[in-house]
């Protein structure tokens, strides 16, 4: 990031398509189009992992794995696999402005079954090549996903014992027994990672750079944890001792309790953090930038006891530091991260940071919070260092039109005398904070879509700590009008903040 750019948060998932829900599909290399012509140079995604219970994007099957969700059924039908009828037969939901995750576990993975029926893909060379490049995960990942079918989609700890603790009989029975369902694992892997990349290659050749992002844990539900619980902090028939999650806080009494296992650091360190360099090496051949959630786990990290029914019980424990980031650079030499340090921020997080020179994360909805309204104010933009990136609010926070509408007055007139602004009618104040973040001194600004489009709270994307109404949120194809994008490709123009790439 050697200059001032602007760059938009807009999940695979919103993007508008036929089938239910965004995938790498016409409507993705039309909406990198669509960026371009607004003068952005980024777009800023969530983890594209296949998603476990929950619909969460952040609890994975795996830290490798793509999710089949976004492979382009349109592409299938063009190379004959499949047929439009095929298609159109599938109930994908009512709506075009949300996904119906119910109807798609139910009706995509029938079509990618019948798909990988007709494709002969054994004897395809790129598939073989694909399988031959990513059997250090893809292998334990393909088996993982096939077993978990045959247990009728149970945690891997619910699993027989012999296959749970991976038992070499267990595991050869199962690799001959599956042969066919773990073919067909690999097989969506191979299309998503084909398809994706192809977008990718597109959106660079725009001079659009992907910001991907991983969240710092894996799912205890994960190949990952199964395949290697020498990684994590589990005993030895692999159940966890201590789990994730945060302390008790202003917004939640009893803390937050996530459940994916803690890492092992020391284990780690002994190993030259050889698998935190493999993870980070292979997505950034799928990204560009990548945004490392929850970073200040780094530092410290909160252990709670397993078992435990909240997080009131836990304690902080010390992290890796600096040395996991210098073993990476020595591995792969300098890459891009964007630090996600929100949150309760302790002096030794932000020596991390700047230890690190990734530049953190500044939001402006936790600028005007009354009990912190004094000028040093770390989100007040005012305050942001160059080496930042900034964002009206992010996928875990209300919308920007959302927010104003549930903050306090006395928080309406901070956030007014801020701006100078007593005139500009509520439903337009959207615009002045994007503008308010676009003049600040932070290199990089992303926008979330729906607080460039001004929606409420309708069009939130997740509320932490709460299951079922969340990820859903799509964004219509009439909606990307080309008066939005004039009025994006202004706010660059004015700010410094254009992409100028041919």
């Amino acid at each position: 990031m050697d200059k001032r750019a602007a760059g938009i948060l807009m999940p695979i998932t919103s993007l508008p398509s036929e089938y239910g829900i965004g995938c790498f599909s016409k409507s993705a290399y039309d909406f990198v189009d669509w960026l371009k012509e607004a003068g952005q140079s980024y777009w800023q995604i969530l983890p594209l992992g296949p998603t476990s219970y929950g619909d969460s994007p952040y609890q994975s099957f795996s830290t490798f794995a793509g999710n089949p969700y976004f492979i382009s059924l349109k592409a299938l039908v063009e190379e004959g696999v499949l047929t439009k009828e095929d298609c159109d037969k599938v109930s994908w939901g009512r709506r075009a402005d949300s996904v119906d995750y119910e109807k798609i576990y139910k009706g995509r993975y029938k079509l990618l079954r019948k798909a990988y029926e007709n494709s002969n893909i054994s004897e395809n060379p790129d598939y073989q090549k694909f399988v031959a490049e990513n059997s250090w995960w893809l292998s334990d990942y393909a088996l993982f996903m096939a077993v978990k079918d045959q247990f009728g989609g149970v945690e891997w700890t619910k699993w027989a014992e012999d296959i749970r603790l991976r038992w070499a009989n267990a595991m050869d029975y199962y690799r001959r027994e599956l042969y066919f369902d773990i073919e067909f694992q690999q097989y969506m892997q191979f299309k998503f990672y084909e398809q994706w990349m192809k977008l990718k290659k597109y959106a660079n050749e725009k001079g659009i750079q992907i910001i991907g992002d991983i969240p710092i844990y894996v799912a205890m539900d994960s190949a990952d944890t199964w395949a290697h619980p020498e990684l994590f902090q589990l005993d030895e028939e692999n159940v966890p001792v201590a789990v994730a999650g945060c302390p008790p806080d202003g917004f939640s009494a009893t803390g937050q309790l996530w459940g994916n296992p803690l890492y092992r650091w020391d284990y780690h360190r002994n190993t030259g953090y050889q698998w935190w360099i493999s993870r980070l090496s292979y997505v950034f051949r799928l990204y560009d930038v990548v945004r490392i959630d929850h970073f200040r786990g780094f530092d410290e990290y909160f252990s709670i006891p397993y078992g435990a029914e909240n997080a009131i019980g836990g304690h902080w424990e010390k992290g890796p530091g600096i040395d996991l980031f210098r073993k990476v650079e020595q591995a792969l030499g300098w890459k891009q991260v964007i630090a996600e340090d929100l949150g309760y921020v302790t002096d030794s997080v932000r020596q991390l940071v700047h230890d690190s020179g990734f530049p953190g994360m500044k939001v402006l909805e936790f600028a005007f919070d009354s009990r912190d309204s004094g000028c040093a104010n770390d989100y007040l933009p005012h305050n942001y260092p160059e080496n930042s990136v900034a964002y009206t609010g992010t996928h875990d926070n209300e919308t920007i039109a959302g927010w104003w509408k549930s903050i306090m007055a006395k928080e309406r007139k901070l956030a007014r005398d801020y701006l100078c602004d007593n005139c500009t009618p509520d439903k337009e104040l959207h615009k002045c904070f994007i503008s308010l973040v676009m003049r600040s001194s932070a290199k990089l600004c992303v926008i979330p879509m729906q607080d460039y489009m001004g929606l409420d709270n309708s069009g939130r994307m997740n509320q932490p700590s709460t299951v079922g109404k969340n990820w859903k949120w799509r964004i219509r194809k009439r909606e990307l009008t080309v008066k939005l994008q004039k009025e994006i490709h202004g706010i660059a123009l004015r700010y410094g903040r254009m992409n100028w790439s041919d």
